[in-house]
């Protein structure tokens, strides 16, 4: 098997849709020439509207006209491209990790960062607004005070949507809905025990 017919093989479609294909690409053709010279040539091909290779994740994105050329156009004109890159260069680095949150911490070290921003390094003048505003910002950017306003967004959202329900069916006639009640103290329970155990 040849070089080229062997980084063919290597190229798989990561995503298909109709004007659009995302492929992954081999190491080998992700070099900083390597994606230009594929950039360039692919922009040759009629219908073509963009060729965006990322080299830290080892992938092409293209757009095209699917009214002018097909997906399988689009991918041999690709493959004609591979005889001629320069693959000389070493392959482009592995992409660095996704910032990621610790969930065994919560969202909390995030909230740290957001406060650090917000709230100035020096203290403020006493008697001022911003001294008497401070101590609120650093309460309301803890997690269990996040969680709180969000679970009560919660209530409310489920409280406003069944209404209705609420007073023209449920309050009506709560034995033939008491399954409906049931749910209701039991959410209302979980959320007073969550209040309380925090």
């Amino acid at each position: 098997m040849t070089q080229t017919a062997e980084l063919a093989q290597r190229i798989v479609v990561l995503h298909r849709e109709p004007g659009y294909l995302r492929l992954e690409l081999p190491a080998e053709i992700c070099s900083e020439a390597a994606a230009a010279a594929i950039e360039a040539g692919m922009k040759t091909l009629a219908g073509l509207s963009s060729a965006a290779v990322d080299r830290g994740w080892k992938r092409i994105s293209i757009r095209f006209d699917a009214q002018v050329c097909t997906t399988a156009q689009v991918a041999r004109h690709l493959f004609r491209l591979l005889p001629g890159l320069p693959l000389d260069e070493a392959p482009a680095a592995e992409p660095e990790a996704a910032p990621s949150i610790d969930l065994n911490n919560g969202f909390q070290p995030l909230l740290d960062k957001l406060k650090a921003i917000i709230i100035p390094a020096e203290p403020p003048a006493e008697g001022s607004l911003q001294a008497r505003f401070q101590p609120m910002v650093e309460s309301a950017l803890t997690e269990k005070a996040i969680t709180n306003f969000f679970n009560d967004i919660v209530a409310f959202y489920l409280i406003r949507v069944h209404w209705d329900l609420i007073t023209k069916r449920w309050l009506q006639n709560p034995v033939a809905n008491s399954n409906a009640w049931l749910t209701v103290f039991y959410l209302v329970f979980l959320l007073v025990r969550y209040r309380k155990s925090n």
